[in-house]
């Protein structure tokens, strides 16, 4: 047994899980959550968490304006944790399935618990490999694990960022003091190959937080 401290993005934690109730308000809704040791930010919604979902815009917005309105849509949280952003998903657009995709089992298994304290039969919390190669993006949310590096945090933005579907949106909540103006210029230079005529923007800045947003071309 290794002597590591667990890390968020640790995919078995070995601490134990000290489960309790977390009360927060998600979707304009106050709601109580079930959160544990060893997932990211489990005493709170944390101050990132926060700004980005004050900058998104309304879910259904969102999907009705993108050229990604197959029924039902498909939209996705990158680095889950115990589900804030995933549960706000599914809260404001309760027709979409809502992939939550972490490789920490613990926080996939509170966010299972999450969707049905909440009556959300639409997530899907799942790791990376789960998620079907044919699922097109109607959007992205993430508060990505910047601490996991910077060539494994690329590999996995240009894993997912290329599956917009055309017209799509992500939104990535990066602090400023940890690379989120570098990430926004990688993002321009790297995503151009695989998304020809992506836009990257800052689209808020808040709270030491920058939000980025991506948005697919249309074809």
């Amino acid at each position: 047994m290794s002597d590591e401290p667990d890390h968020y993005f640790t995919a078995r934690p070995a601490s134990p899980a000290e489960r309790r109730t977390l009360a927060v308000r998600l979707a304009g809704r106050d709601v109580e959550v079930e959160v544990a040791s060893g997932v990211f930010s489990p005493g709170r919604l944390d101050l990132g968490t926060q700004v980005l979902l004050r900058t998104v815009p309304p879910l259904d917005e969102a999907l009705a304006a993108t050229a990604a309105t197959a029924a039902p849509a498909h939209v996705l949280d990158l680095g889950c944790g115990w589900g804030p952003v995933a549960l706000t998903m599914a809260l404001e657009a309760p027709a979409a399935t809502v992939w939550a995709v972490d490789v920490n089992e613990r926080a996939l298994d509170l966010v299972r618990r999450n969707a049905d304290r909440l009556g959300l039969p639409g997530v899907r919390a799942v790791t990376p490999d789960e998620v079907p190669d044919d699922v097109a993006l109607a959007a992205l949310w993430s508060n990505p694990p910047i601490r996991v590096g910077k060539d494994v945090l690329h590999a996995m933005l240009l894993r997912w960022l290329p599956r917009l579907a055309p017209g799509a949106s992500a939104h990535l909540v990066v602090q400023r003091n940890l690379g989120a103006d570098s990430l926004q210029r990688w993002l321009a230079e790297h995503l151009e190959r695989p998304l020809p005529g992506v836009r990257v923007d800052r689209a808020a800045s808040a709270k030491g937080f920058r939000v980025l947003e991506v948005v697919a071309p249309v074809v």
